[in-house]
């Protein structure tokens, strides 16, 4: 172990690795939004809660004014300044003020106004000073209003309660945000901690792994989210690497031991001919052997190849609709002499119209395997070898019976494995790879293999989609077909 493996992570690199997680981002920006969003409604609220204040304010003012002039239609301007001085006295936020045409204060509660407001009539928000706050300057709206003989009538009302509740929903907006950001803050650093340790978690698992323990597998928290699809997803994978990497151990266990034999007799029959042939045919006929033995041994590696790259899906021919009557009537055809010559019945029923997607050779291939195998070891039977095709449904149903000794139940599972030979076909020739072959091609074309009792005997029923849609798929290059 290196030293900085040994060395615990730092309270700062765990800060530092937590800000760096998808999920305290996410926090962060939903954190921004959601203050936006609290900007945006707060100054909504304060900027109509101003407004319906300085409606108020107007309508205030309104009401003053039609008052005072009530006033002056009943009293002239005397009365208007006995009742303005009169109000000037009582507390309250309104305000008054009635000056001569040079601006001097006649009465009223404003002590100084700007002088350029005066000389414009209507309505305006300025600043102020009171006579009794020793020229503190305050907010007001006021209205101006000339009178007869130059005399200026100012109305107005202090903006200090609207003001003060611009500061309280100031002071709202600013704790606000700061609740907002705090939430946020911890929310983000809980949220992305629980991802994080889950993260973690999984990142230790495929350490695990990767060291060698291939058995290991993601813990999933059970809550169906995205980590846990995630999670399920890569187990799915690491059961297909073991099943893969289980595959090519037995490959490689069954061609040390299934090969073997042949090239051991291969090397004798070369050996035999260098040292007891003397004449030219003896020394032919051990050629042919030899090349014999080496021809059985290419056909098993090319079978291999095929079986490892129609797993692998490694693709070289493109699939497409094909009938699938036709193409069984073919290979039944093919195998009508073989059958009788081994004193073997074989029976074909396969109507057009049976349409499926697939590679014509490697679906004939299959077959050919099925058949003769079903020769091969059905043939002990003395009956019959029977082929079919029939839709059922929306698949389409493809069966290989004899009368055989067929295969046991528990072993049915095991057969389709590379080099699987059970104990009564040892005597037989080939490889066990025919049915692996097979299983390999079913599997290419999206359907499924079962091995079922003939009673007695064995039949094979292949089950292939129907009518599937046409999709453009590589095969490999069949070449000539393969018995094994």
């Amino acid at each position: 172990m290196s030293a900085d493996e040994a060395t615990p992570e730092s309270a700062w690199a765990k800060v530092q690795k937590l800000f760096r997680t998808t999920a305290f981002k996410l926090s962060l920006a939903y954190l921004v939004v959601f203050a936006a969003c609290a900007v945006v409604a707060l100054g909504y609220v304060a900027w109509n809660a101003r407004r319906v204040l300085d409606d108020q304010i107007v309508s205030t003012i309104d009401a003053e004014i039609n008052g005072l002039s009530e006033q002056y239609n009943a009293g002239g301007l005397r009365r208007l300044i006995n009742v303005v001085e009169r109000r000037s006295r009582e507390p309250g936020a309104s305000l008054y003020l009635v000056t001569t045409a040079a601006g001097e204060h006649v009465v009223g509660n404003v002590a100084e106004v700007p002088a350029a407001i005066l000389s414009r009539p209507g309505q305006v928000e300025t600043a102020y000073a009171r006579g009794s706050t020793d020229g503190e300057v305050h907010r007001a709206i006021v209205r101006i209003f000339t009178l007869p003989g130059g005399f200026r009538l100012l109305v107005g009302r202090d903006t200090e309660e609207r003001d003060r509740l611009r500061a309280v929903i100031g002071r709202a907006f600013g704790s606000s945000l700061a609740v907002v950001v705090l939430l946020g803050v911890v929310g983000g650093w809980f949220v992305a901690s629980r991802v994080l340790a889950r993260v973690d978690a999984m990142t230790e698992t495929t350490r695990a792994i990767m060291a060698g323990n291939l058995g290991d597998r993601l813990r999933l928290a059970g809550n169906g989210d995205e980590l846990d699809r995630l999670a399920l997803n890569l187990n799915r994978m690491l059961e297909r690497i073991g099943e893969l990497m289980r595959g090519l151990r037995e490959v490689s266990d069954n061609i040390a031991h299934d090969l073997k034999t042949p090239l051991t007799r291969l090397r004798n029959r070369a050996e035999a001919a260098l040292a007891g042939s003397d004449s030219p045919e003896a020394l032919r006929a051990a050629l042919e052997g030899v090349i014999e033995e080496s021809d059985g041994l290419i056909r098993v590696f090319n079978a291999l190849l095929m079986i490892a790259r129609l797993e692998a899906d490694d693709r070289g021919a493109a699939l497409g609709t094909l009938d699938l009557g036709p193409v069984v009537r073919g290979v039944g055809e093919l195998y009508e002499a073989l059958a009788e010559e081994q004193g073997v019945s074989l029976t074909v029923a396969a109507p057009d119209g049976l349409g499926v997607t697939g590679n014509r050779e490697l679906i004939g291939q299959a077959l050919a395997n099925l058949i003769d195998n079903a020769i091969k070891y059905g043939r002990r039977g003395g009956g019959t070898i029977a082929v079919a095709a029939a839709r059922a449904g929306d698949t389409i149903r493809l069966s290989v019976s004899d009368s055989g000794p067929g295969i046991p139940e528990a072993e049915r599972g095991r057969v389709l494995d590379r080099f699987v030979r059970l104990e009564a076909a040892r005597s037989a020739p080939g490889f066990g790879l025919g049915l692996s072959l097979v299983n390999a091609v079913v599997r290419l074309h999206h359907g499924s293999l079962a091995l079922e009792d003939n009673a007695p005997g064995l039949r094979v029923v292949v089950t292939l989609p129907a009518r599937a849609e046409e999709r453009q798929s590589i095969v490999p290059d069949t070449g000539s077909r393969t018995m094994l």
